[in-house]
């Protein structure tokens, strides 16, 4: 029978529903949206899927489970029981048991009821018995087992805190911390971009004199070594490993053993970048950098050093070989591994293997550059904690990544292909939004037990007192776009939220650290309750924080667990927002769908809301003060939030206007490129911050609301 126009076929529905696709919505505007077959269909054939017979692929998909004894991952809370099937010859004896990572055995689970028939798989009759797995195994990283007759197969048994609880340095007093992009913070002894030791003097100098619990940096993902350098930090060629730009030559232990000529060749390079310009220029900052770092590269190691090295080589495995192999094609065939000759396309490739041999030193230098940046890391969050701050360092983890980068290259299974990650519309994007990022397949990711995701976590956390997952919604499901479609086009696939975020929480409870989930934008109600079940933090946004009848919602009222600020990177600083800059930005982009005058109109409207409430709450005596007042007055009100996090951007306490980033382009704004200036447009440096006057009074502010309960 032909399904009713505008609706899908029921068998192919259905498959789609097995797969976690939806295939309808409702949109920003409220209106139901039936998402189109070809789309379904495409996301299908992107997760491996043929959908030509729904019906024989849904019972292909039925039946694999019960082909295997045990599922390739389990993933439980540590405070309830769950149950686990295991497939046996009907009729066999079925015996399981637990092996911790400590060693210790856990003999034979508890078996549960299950009544499920048999099943014919292949030619032989299949049963399905269930185990439970208990309550209350100690957290982390297990093996299940299983037995029938002599067969016996294992999987991994991931055990995760019900809740993550707050770092016992933070505990449950409130703080307050920094936003700051970090390649935009320069100091006089920069090399052109904002940098580790930056870092280190920023959270110094916030802690020291402000009490500040946390500097929140964007996210320090690699790029490709190569010219020209991506700018969007959100774009990276990998979340696992750092970019070696924002290393500080001079911090190398090495660098104390140049000899004279060396030291003349540094400074050769030095002098060629500027940290006096309003554009970063990253290509400009990685030739200087890298013709330094080379040189020190080369200076003999102490057998102690070297024994580290080769101990941080180890500890990596062959994730940092792959990637620092990758690195090395690329400096010679260029940032797009799909442009490289055939014979490199595939990494298990023996021409590889040749190539890595070949360069060897070129992939050592590689590896040692992220040693480096371990090293660095590790050296700007003790500085944090030692100069009084609960939380140190808090990254941001980024949604993806470059599908011609290093993972898409050395994970090709992983990733989907012919499909792209994005945003559907919404009243800040309404043409929807594309990132052009290679979605993980979630299958793929279960098959691996999570490896992928966990490797990533844990190596950002390292070294860092909390992380912040940009877009956090993606953990439950993401939107994916076939291949020359539009962001319109779209559709949403759901991913297994439960493992995601387990292992999340697994590794922040293991690092001592806080999740902060950016949960802005189109959320399904539930999910910002289950975060806050399993202990991570919110993201409350000024601007977006309105009262279901309409108004400013007022800040008492905002979420307690959550990280609360006036603006993000992704919103002009406040100075703009009030002059309305951001809505003549989009309109000269062509970023709007209303008219200039109805957009302003609207803005003035929602701008006059915040300028009557902070007046009603009594931060202003009238609603035409002067802007700068206006911004003190707005972080006065957010200290009136409840929230567990106060965070103030950079921008704002020195009174930036230019944007970090205008959503929805690339090319046509400056993205990421920005260098940090005050009111006049004038760049300033971290010595600059230090001293600057209106900094202190708003740091200030919000240190005094930070000690309210």
């Amino acid at each position: 029978m032909a399904a009713p126009t505008g609706e899908l076929p029921a068998d192919l529905a259905e498959l789609a529903r097995a797969y976690g696709i939806a295939t309808e919505y409702w949109d920003w505007r409220g209106q139901h949206v039936t998402v189109p077959a070809a789309s379904v269909t495409a996301v299908l054939t992107a997760l491996g899927v043929d959908a030509a017979d729904p019906a024989a692929a849904l019972a292909v998909k039925d039946d694999a489970a019960w082909a295997r004894m045990l599922p390739p991952c389990v993933v439980v809370r540590d405070d309830r029981g769950a149950p686990v099937a295991m497939h046996v010859p009907h009729g066999a004896p079925a015996r399981t048991w637990i092996e911790l990572e400590s060693g210790e055995q856990r003999p034979d689970l508890r078996q549960l009821e299950n009544w499920n028939p048999p099943r014919s798989i292949g030619g032989r009759l299949v049963g399905e018995a269930s185990f439970e797995v208990p309550a209350g195994l100690p957290l982390g990283y297990h093996r299940l087992h299983a037995q029938s007759g002599d067969d016996t197969t294992s999987c991994v048994l991931v055990v995760t805190p019900a809740r993550l609880e707050p770092p016992a340095a933070l505990g449950a007093r409130r703080t307050w911390g920094l936003a700051a992009q970090l390649y935009s913070v320069r100091s006089r002894r920069s090399w052109g971009v904002g940098d580790l030791a930056d870092l280190a003097d920023l959270a110094t100098w916030a802690a020291v004199a402000h009490d500040a619990g946390f500097v929140l940096i964007n996210p320090l993902h690699a790029a490709a070594p190569v010219a020209p350098m991506e700018p969007s930090p959100y774009l990276p060629v990998t979340r696992r490993f750092a970019n070696p730009l924002y290393l500080r030559v001079e911090a190398v232990p090495e660098f104390a053993y140049l000899d004279e000529s060396q030291r003349e060749a540094v400074a050769r390079a030095r002098s060629g970048v500027s940290n006096t310009g309003d554009r970063i220029d990253r290509d400009a900052a990685w030739r200087a950098k890298s013709t330094a770092l080379e040189a020190v590269f080369s200076v003999r190691r102490t057998a102690g050093r070297e024994l580290a090295f080769q101990g941080y080589r180890r500890r990596e495995g062959p994730g940092l070989q792959l990637f620092a192999t990758w690195c090395a094609i690329a400096e010679r065939h260029g940032g797009d591994w799909h442009a490289w000759p055939p014979e490199l396309h595939d990494p298990a490739a023996p021409a590889v293997a040749d190539f890595a041999r070949q360069h060897a030193a070129r992939v050592e230098f590689h590896a040692w550059l992220q040693w480096q940046l371990d090293e660095q890391l590790a050296a700007v969050q003790g500085a944090a904690v030692r100069a009084g701050m609960p939380l140190g360092v808090v990254h941001d983890l980024a949604v993806g990544v470059d599908p011609n980068g290093a993972d898409a290259w050395s994970m090709p299974d992983v990733f989907a292909q012919r499909v792209t990650v994005g945003a559907p519309p919404d009243p800040y994007n309404q043409a929807g939004q594309d990132w052009n990022q290679p979605p993980w397949r979630p299958d793929r990711l279960a098959e691996l037990a999570y490896e992928p995701f966990r490797q990533m976590v844990s190596t950002v956390l390292r070294h860092a007192g909390g992380i912040r997952v940009d877009h956090v919604i993606g953990l439950f499901r993401l939107w994916w776009i076939p291949a020359g479609a539009s962001p319109t086009e779209g559709t949403y696939v759901r991913y297994d939220h439960d493992a995601l975020i387990g292992i999340l929480a697994l590794e922040a409870h293991r690092a001592g650290a806080v999740l902060v989930g950016e949960d802005l934008g189109t959320v399904e109600p539930w999910v910002r309750d289950y975060l806050r079940e399993r202990g991570i933090l919110g993201t409350s946004v000024l601007w977006f924080e309105y009262a279901d009848g309409g108004g400013p919602l007022p800040a008492p009222r905002w979420r307690r667990e959550c990280l609360a600020s006036v603006t993000t990177h992704d919103l002009p600083p406040t100075l703009a927002y009030l002059a309305g800059d951001h809505v003549r930005l989009r309109h000269d982009l062509g970023l709007l769908t209303r008219s200039l005058q109805d957009e302003l109109a609207a803005d003035r409207h929602e701008r006059q809301a915040w300028l009557d409430e902070l007046v009603r709450a009594g931060e202003l005596t009238a609603p035409d003060a002067d802007p700068e007042q206006v911004v003190l007055a707005l972080h006065r009100y957010l200290g009136r939030a409840p929230s567990r996090l106060l965070c103030l951007a950079l921008t704002d306490a020195v009174g930036d206007r230019r944007a970090q980033n205008q959503p929805g382009t690339k090319d046509e704004y400056p993205n990421w490129r920005v260098a940090l200036s005050g009111p006049d447009g004038r760049p300033l440096l971290m010595e600059d911050v230090i001293a600057d006057g209106r900094a202190a009074v708003i740091a200030e502010a919000l240190r005094a609301a930070a000690l309210r309960p």
